[in-house]
């Protein structure tokens, strides 16, 4: 069974969805795999404290997550990015690239939380405390529990002392050390214990900061939280610098011995700091103004190794981007050549398929036609038979059985109805045969009609002569043929004309027409009289065909067809 065309056309459309698909689905697992592979990379250099190349890859894991559409790691990598940053002390830049994250937060509160935490850090390093305390405040409400809220409160906490709010700094740690699921988490609880301790120092409760503070040291020695004691051994040097100076610088190298370990150089100055002031000795003064100097152009350099990777990924995707624009302009080209060639081949096969339906459909349809003429044929033959030569056959039968034959004028008679009889079968052959369409079309046309001149009907035929028969299609030469015979035999039933006049003229078409002095007729009634056929057999070949008649004013009819 033949499917509609359409039904192909899905087929195609359908496969080229499947591979187009596919190959998109492929390719964005490829493209996942590779932005992960970079922020492996990215941490790994961060363990190992190689910046540069973190910061690099994290960039690059950005980009390639921009174009997966995916937040969450475009966010990750953009605040490991400003983290490392302000650990190497470009804190302008690490706003910056704070500021990039914040489209793509989308309603993720730990990740709210953490920038606005680190938004804090960067201004409460560059002394912008009002605006620190804003952001940790932000990351406080971003908290969705209590201990996650607990480091900004110790930043905050951190903040009040520096601007020697120290009641306010002393109400935020107490609280903080009162949380029950704070215990857990030692590190964090020994640097609250320590801020604590430095706040009461700072407020005047020598004893009880001290106390504190050294509660913490213990805790951290005992977690071995090296990096933490640093900020307990800087605080403790800073509360004997007033008292016992030999204490306070024991506390300071112990501070500067680690930071030089961890090569913590804000650490180092600060130890530096202390020990300078305590008039430790001229070479801390001398390592101070050393580490101050290369500490400033290390942390310059890196600010402008960082503005280099930015700008160069920047520059690096624009070019990416007309390069993909370029290539997807390549891509669409292809694909509307693909789509070209399946909707041809999809056309072509549609037109193949309705051809060999308008073939099939024309067949059967001439077939029909072939058979309705026959059987109109057969009928006309048969109504002819039945009504005029049967009845003639019958009467000289009934002449013969009645009348003598020995006598010479039934002789006569008889004779002359049989010649009657084969002059009528003579004529109904001639009116259903082949139609001679050659040299000799127009004499056989011309004895056609005339065979309908006898005693009552006079038939007048004018200008046949004047149309070249050889140069018209033999279709339109049967159709002629047809209709005309067909207007006769219509005249003879019908019509009781005396006086039949058929009309020939040519000029770029060819003008037939035909007019009698018979009874007429209504016409609604000229479908009944058969003469619907003539019409359909004049438009089948492109022509025209009017009847004019009323009853008792006879019967027209034109004929206009092309050469």
């Amino acid at each position: 069974m033949l499917q509609s065309p359409f039904f192909y056309f899905l087929v195609f459309l359908l496969f080229i969805s499947c591979e187009e698909k596919t190959d998109a689905l492929l390719k964005r697992d490829t493209n996942i795999k590779e932005a992960v592979k970079l922020q492996q990379k990215a941490t790994e250099e961060f363990k190992k404290s190689n910046y540069n190349s973190s910061f690099y890859y994290f960039n690059k894991s950005k980009i390639a997550f921009e174009h997966l559409k995916d937040s969450a790691n475009v966010t990750y990598n953009l605040i490991q990015m400003a983290n490392i940053q302000q650990i190497n002390g470009d804190y302008y830049g690490s706003k910056e690239t704070l500021t990039e994250s914040l489209p793509y937060v989308r309603n993720d509160y730990n990740f709210k939380s953490a920038i606005n935490n680190f938004f804090g850090i960067a201004d409460k390093e560059l002394a912008i405390y009002d605006d620190a305390i804003f952001y940790y405040n932000q990351a406080i409400k971003d908290s969705k529990n209590q201990l996650t809220k607990q480091s900004p409160l110790n930043n905050i906490a951190v903040v009040y002392i520096k601007q020697k709010k120290y009641d306010d700094a002393i109400t935020i740690l107490e609280e903080i050390l009162k949380t029950k699921e704070f215990d857990r988490f030692e590190k964090s609880k020994a640097r609250v214990i320590d801020n604590l301790g430095f706040a009461y120092f700072k407020k005047g409760s020598n004893e009880k900061g001290l106390q504190l503070m050294l509660e913490s040291l213990k805790l951290r020695k005992h977690i071995s939280d090296s990096y933490g004691s640093i900020e307990s051994y800087t605080h403790l040097a800073e509360y004997y610098s007033k008292t016992d100076i030999t204490k306070s610088n024991e506390y300071a190298k112990n501070a500067y011995a680690i930071a030089t370990q961890f090569n913590s150089v804000d650490e180092r100055l600060k130890a530096l700091s202390l020990l300078i002031s305590n008039n430790a000795g001229l070479q801390y003064a001398q390592n101070y103004l050393s580490i101050n100097d290369s500490i400033i152009k290390i942390r310059n350099n890196f600010k402008n190794k960082f503005a280099k990777i930015k700008y160069d990924s920047k520059k690096e995707k624009e070019e990416n981007q007309k390069l993909r624009l370029k290539n997807a302009e390549n891509q669409l080209s292809i694909q509307r050549a693909q789509y070209q060639q399946y909707l041809f081949v999809t056309i072509s096969l549609f037109l193949a398929v309705l051809i060999f339906y308008l073939i099939k459909y024309y067949r059967n349809k001439n077939r029909t036609e072939k058979l309705q003429t026959a059987y109109d044929t057969e009928t006309r033959i048969a109504k002819d038979i039945h009504d005029e030569l049967a009845n003639d056959v019958f009467n000289t039968i009934t002449f013969t059985q009645t009348q003598s034959l020995t006598s010479e004028n039934n002789k006569e008679t008889l004779l002359q109805k049989l010649n009657h009889i084969y002059t009528r079968v003579r004529g109904i052959s001639r009116e259903n045969n082949d139609i001679d369409t050659g040299i000799n079309y127009s004499d056989n046309l011309k004895e056609m009609l005339s065979t309908y001149n006898n005693n009552n009907t006079n038939v007048l035929i004018n200008g046949i002569e004047k149309i070249n028969w050889e140069l018209i299609e033999e279709l339109k030469k049967i159709t002629i043929h047809r209709v005309l015979q067909e207007l006769m035999v219509n005249m003879k039933k019908h019509s009781e004309a005396s006086v039949v006049v058929l009309k020939f003229e040519t000029d770029n078409k060819i003008f037939i027409s035909y007019s009698d002095n018979g009874k007429g007729c209504e016409k609604s009634t000229i479908i009944k009289n058969g003469l619907q056929n003539m019409e359909n057999r004049i438009l089948a070949i492109k022509g025209t065909i009017t009847f004019e008649t009323e009853p008792n004013k006879g019967f027209k009819v034109k004929i206009t067809m092309p050469k």
